[in-house]
């Protein structure tokens, strides 16, 4: 299966998607594990809350989630890929207040104010910039008034200022596009998109960012 936009790595397919998880502990040496931990304890999820999860993957950020929900709470993952819809579904089947759906998170969703939580991880830098716009107008769209949105990608850096170490496997491991997001104020850009009350928290030497924002009230909002 082929990518819609080349030069993308945010859909996985084969056996890239069947070892997802290894790949990812491996690429991280090992640090993924207690990093998602930490990152999921910031979101402070409440027992009721609607989760949606824009690029789920195999469910394991999920699993994480849906731990901290009550039966009055849920979760909805949306993702493209075959293999990664089957791994969240063996993963989650024990938690009847989680779903996955198959559609392209930057077509039309069938939501609208639905939701308490949106969060995105790793995926908003593999689209063009015009789509991630369109992705970002998705996600207002489904939050509840005052909903939060978690996006978990890379910080904004200067690739060329960056040690080699880290540079030399961001260039060959990481999606084209990729150089373009780290390039972009996404302070600026949620902003612009109806978001505030944006925070920060940063990992992996900085080069990590998770932004936490609120969607802006509809009538304040253009």
């Amino acid at each position: 299966m082929s990518n819609r936009y080349p030069g993308s790595r945010v859909e996985v397919h084969g056996w890239e998607a069947r070892y997802y998880d290894l790949l990812i502990d491996f690429i991280s040496l090992g640090k993924y594990p207690s990093f998602i931990k930490e990152v999921i304890s910031l979101m402070e999820i409440q027992p009721a809350d609607r989760i949606i999860d824009f690029g789920c993957g195999t469910g394991r950020n999920n699993l994480l989630m849906l731990k901290c929900l009550s039966a009055q709470g849920e979760l909805v993952g949306l993702d493209i890929g075959e293999e990664m819809i089957v791994q969240f579904t063996k993963r989650c089947a024990s938690y009847p207040n989680a779903q996955i759906l198959k559609v392209r998170m930057e077509e039309p969703l069938p939501f609208s104010e639905e939701f308490d939580k949106a969060f995105m991880s790793f995926v908003l830098h593999g689209f063009p910039h015009q789509v991630r716009e369109v992705i970002l107008t998705n996600v207002q769209r489904v939050l509840k008034p005052q909903g939060e949105f978690f996006l978990l990608d890379w910080n904004e850096f200067s690739l060329s200022e960056a040690p080699f170490f880290f540079r030399l496997p961001f260039k060959h491991l990481e999606c084209s596009q990729a150089t373009d997001f780290i390039a972009h104020d996404w302070r600026a850009v949620l902003t612009q998109q109806g978001f505030e009350n944006l925070e920060e928290h940063l990992f992996f030497w900085q080069y990590v960012r998770m932004i936490r924002a609120r969607k802006v009230s509809s009538g304040r909002w253009k």
